[in-house]
C-alpha cells in the first residue's frame, strides 16, 4: 500500500482550543461545523468500504471536542485519528505534498541511520518528527491505529532551519538512495522557515509543522 505524506503549519494553541472541552466562540463553532462535515464525508467513505471500527468518525470527533478519547476497542484508534485529521484539515495552512512511499517507516528509518552516520544529531533525524505522534500534545491520551497509519507527526517551526541546514551539509556525502528525499525535506523546511519568519513580522502565530502520513 502506498502512503501519502503531507505537511502543513498550524498554531498549536488554536488546534488545542477545539479539543479541550467546554465552550467555544461563535467563530470556533463555525469551524467545528466544517470539521463535522469532513468527518461525515470520511465516514461515508468508510461505510462504502464496509469497514467497522467500533466507533464512527463523527462520534470520535465529538469525543475529541469534548476533551476525551476514552472508547475502548481494537480498532477505535483509526476513528480517533481520522477525527483528529478532521480537526487538522480545518485549521492552519493548506497542506503541502511531501511524496508517496510504500513503506515510509522503513525508508525513513534507513535514512535515519545514514544521516546519523554522517553526523546529523539524533533530534533532527526524519523519523523523530515524521512519526513524533502529534496526539501526545493533546491533554488526554488517544488510542493509536494498530498498524501505525495514519501517522501524524510534528516539528516545531523553530527547528525547521536546523533540520534543513543539517541535511544540506551532508548532501554531497549521503547515499544516493536518500539524496533526493533528503534534499526535498531540506528544501521544503527551508521554505517553511522563511515563510514563518515573514509571518511572525505580521503577527501570525503558527508555530508547528504537522506531517500526516495516510494510505
Amino acid at each position: 500500500m502506498s502512503h501519502v505524506i503531507t505537511m502543513k503549519t498550524v498554531t498549536l494553541s488554536q488546534v488545542l482550543g477545539y479539543v479541550r472541552g467546554g465552550e467555544h466562540t461563535a467563530q470556533q463553532e463555525e469551524i467545528l461545523d466544517t470539521m463535522r462535515e469532513w468527518a461525515r464525508a470520511h465516514q461515508h467513505r468508510i461505510d462504502h468500504q464496509g469497514i467497522d471500527w467500533g466507533l464512527t468518525v463523527p462520534e470520535a470527533l465529538e469525543h475529541l471536542i469534548a476533551g476525551r478519547a476514552d472508547t475502548e476497542g481494537p480498532s477505535v484508534g483509526y476513528a480517533y485519528y481520522a477525527a483528529l485529521l478532521a480537526v487538522l484539515e480545518c485549521t492552519g495552512s493548506d497542506p503541502v505534498d511531501m511524496g508517496v512511499y510504500s513503506k515510509p517507516s522503513t525508508f525513513f528509518g534507513l535514512m535515519d541511520g545514514e544521516l546519523r552516520a554522517l553526523g546529523v544529531p539524533a533530534d533532527l533525524l526524519p523519523t523523530r518528527y515524521l512519526f513524533a505522534d502529534f496526539p501526545d500534545l493533546l491533554p488526554f491520551p488517544v488510542p493509536s491505529p494498530t498498524d501505525g497509519y495514519p501517522a501524524i507527526g510534528y516539528l516545531p517551526l523553530a527547528k525547521a532551519k536546523a533540520v534543513a541546514d543539517a541535511y544540506k551539509a551532508v548532501l554531497d556525502r549521503i547515499d544516493h538512495r536518500f539524496s533526493l528525499d533528503a534534499k526535498l525535506l531540506a528544501d521544503k523546511l527551508d521554505v517553511e522557515h522563511e515563510e514563518w519568519q515573514t509571518a511572525l513580522k505580521y503577527g501570525h502565530t503558527m508555530d508547528l509543522l504537522v506531517f500526516c502520513i495516510q494510505g
